[in-house]
């Protein structure tokens, strides 16, 4: 079964308020298996427009990783995440 990743692409605007973002997410990431590839760090615009924060999120399917966006649990993460973030996410079926 191939792999599901969620990409996201975010600029936060209010850092500290963003930490509720991280752990509010916390539950349904560990109930959905979510792996963090990336998160933050240094990155290097090739083409295109950038955002200051990059993660990759693996999980065991990709139903798992749509599963684990529209749960309860992530929902009221992503509500926090709204009002605090700019961001492009999207769902990916691995190789």
């Amino acid at each position: 079964m191939a792999k599901g990743y969620w990409i996201a692409r975010v600029d936060v605007r209010n850092p500290e308020r963003y930490k509720d973002y991280v752990a509010a997410a916390k539950p349904a990431f560990e109930k959905y298996g979510a792996v963090f590839l990336a998160r933050g760090g240094r990155h290097e615009r090739l083409e295109g427009q950038v955002r200051a924060r990059n993660v990759v999120i693996e999980f065991p399917s990709l139903e798992a990783a749509h599963d684990c966006y529209h749960s309860p649990e992530y929902q009221i993460a992503a509500a926090i995440r709204q009002e605090v973030a700019d961001a492009e996410m999207v769902i990916v079926e691995g190789a």
